[in-house]
């Protein structure tokens, strides 16, 4: 089954090759790390960014969407490229970029689905949602990591994510159900069709 919505074709090939770029990210910064429970947790964090890509993939196939090759190679290189900076980063900014992000693509997800129902269609709300919530708690997981950081004042201020600011509406404690997950990540929803 095809379908010409271009918004949710270009988040799903991003989706597919950002997920492989935040793998090789996680590769480097579990080689950055000495702690053993960190490096085991950071290893785990890269298996569920390997698990969605596929997830990612078997939605693509289904709709007929072709993998960015564009994509694909800025991905790749930007992975490999963040993966490597890992070692010289010092422990602080690899945990404080990684939670950063992991906030920004929990919204992603959820936006995924808002496109979804704007075509009738509910069959990926599982997993696309399934997705959003471990990206939630990848993000809880890396902000647990520098909360008491010193740094973290300045760099949330200037990149607006820390213990005060998310890139998303999601939580844990109270979440919504599968059926009320449009409620979600709305403002994101907004801010993607401007830009």
């Amino acid at each position: 089954m095809k379908f010409n919505h271009i918004k949710l074709i270009r988040s799903l090939q991003l989706a597919y090759s950002a997920e492989r770029a935040a793998s090789f990210a996680y590769i480097g910064h579990a080689r950055s790390l000495k702690d053993a429970d960190e490096i085991e947790k950071i290893q785990e964090i890269e298996r569920d960014e390997w698990s969605h890509r596929a997830e990612v993939l078997k939605i693509m196939n289904h709709y007929e969407i072709p993998v960015s090759t564009f994509f694909e190679i800025k991905y790749w290189l930007i992975g490999k490229f963040i993966g490597f900076s890992c070692l010289f980063l010092g422990r602080f900014m690899p945990f404080f970029f990684a939670g950063k992000l992991e906030s920004g693509n929990v919204c992603e997800y959820f936006v995924m689905i808002h496109y979804f129902h704007s075509l009738g269609i509910s069959d990926q709300d599982s997993v696309l949602f399934d997705m959003g919530v471990k990206e939630k708690e990848h993000e809880i997981y890396f902000m647990q990591k520098v909360q008491h950081e010193k740094w973290l004042p300045w760099f949330e201020k200037i990149f607006c994510w820390g213990v005060h600011k998310s890139g998303n509406d999601i939580h844990l404690e109270s979440l919504y159900s599968i059926e009320n997950a449009e409620k979600y990540c709305q403002d994101f929803k907004k801010k993607k069709k401007v830009n």
